[in-house]
């Protein structure tokens, strides 16, 4: 083989190199979720199973990289990096996924469900399938799997929180969601939209009196060490979604495709496992950390319900990219699952 050959073969590699790159780089999961990067943590306990199922599945031709707490961004950013396919997948909060796909806001409406076996009911079943496809249509992100974002209650660090009226005159965090300022605003507190990563130095400081989530996220941002009080209301079962952009998914082959299915419906279940577990002890576990514990009776969740549910139903039919429709579906979906 003559100088000139070899000139040839190493010019030919020097472009085929960067083709192999991108192939390398297209065959790596991009994973991110926004709780902090600790197996206490359930979104970071299914994320390491998720990873650990899927290069095991593929031999590493799929490989997973995982980056927690927030790392790629603020949960409007990754959601548009889904829909563009610059992002392979991440774990999103209700609340965050609202200002790309709307409908999922109707997960939203306040006291819906009873119980967790309810809620997953329905989200496995039909309804949450026709959302899922039309997620993908609309915003080209495949939902491939609901988890817990815990059960939500309000805390403040004011007083005790046993009736609607008591809400009044409290400047409570929601999430960047209009349904959750609807929410709060129709039970008589002032709401702020403030993101999840900016909340403990707005409370630290004193910018809101309180704010609305679940034992999951109170534990993941230390938010005991800067709120008294916890009223157990249980107004919103929170989720969380497994997000896939479906340009990515688009291009894995069948084994492949099984092998993501297949790992996220595992991870799916530690999610929720762990996340559901927190829920039932909650009240042990925030007063240990603390807090004043406020359990509320039935008749009194009941006083909240009456206010709440009407306001916020009456919103989500109102907006356009919501609709009457989808809320009926889910509310006879949620009637179905009761049997």
């Amino acid at each position: 083989m003559n100088r000139r050959h070899l000139l040839l073969m190493g010019a030919a590699a020097a472009l085929a190199a960067p083709a192999v790159a991108s192939a390398q780089a297209a065959r790596t999961i991009r994973y991110t979720h926004f709780q902090p990067g600790r197996l206490d943590q359930p979104k970071h306990a299914a994320a390491l199973a998720f990873k650990s199922t899927v290069e095991g599945l593929t031999n590493n031709r799929l490989r997973v990289e995982i980056f927690p707490a927030g790392q790629l961004g603020p949960a409007p950013q990754v959601m548009e990096q889904l829909r563009l396919g610059s992002l392979e997948m991440a774990v999103v909060h209700d609340g965050g996924i609202a200002g790309t796909y709307a409908p999922y806001q109707v997960f939203s409406m306040p006291f819906l469900w009873e119980n967790q076996a309810i809620a997953w009911k329905v989200l496995d079943g039909p309804f949450g399938a026709e959302m899922a496809a039309d997620m993908q249509r609309r915003a080209s992100i495949r939902l491939l799997a609901h988890a817990d974002n815990g059960v939500r209650h309000i805390t403040n660090n004011r007083r005790p929180i046993v009736t609607p009226e008591d809400m009044r005159g409290l400047k409570i965090r929601v999430q960047p969601s209009p349904v959750f300022v609807r929410l709060i605003e129709s039970l008589g507190a002032s709401a702020s939209a403030i993101d999840w990563g900016e909340l403990p130095a707005a409370l630290a400081q004193g910018t809101v009196d309180g704010q609305e989530n679940g034992v999951t996220n109170i534990l993941a941002g230390s938010l005991f060490q800067h709120q008294r009080h916890i009223t157990l209301n249980g107004h919103v079962y929170s989720l969380h979604a497994y997000l896939m952009s479906e340009r990515f998914f688009a291009r894995l082959g069948n084994e492949e495709r099984a092998a993501v299915l297949q790992a996220t419906e595992i991870a799916k279940v530690i999610h929720r496992g762990m996340t559901t577990a927190q829920d039932a002890n909650a009240e042990t576990i925030l007063r240990e950390r603390g807090m004043t514990v406020q359990r509320l009776s039935a008749p009194q969740v009941d006083a909240f319900r009456r206010i709440a549910q009407p306001a916020v139903r009456q919103w989500l039919e109102a907006e356009r990219d919501i609709g009457r429709d989808w809320v009926e579906k889910l509310l006879a979906a949620t009637r179905a699952a009761q049997g």
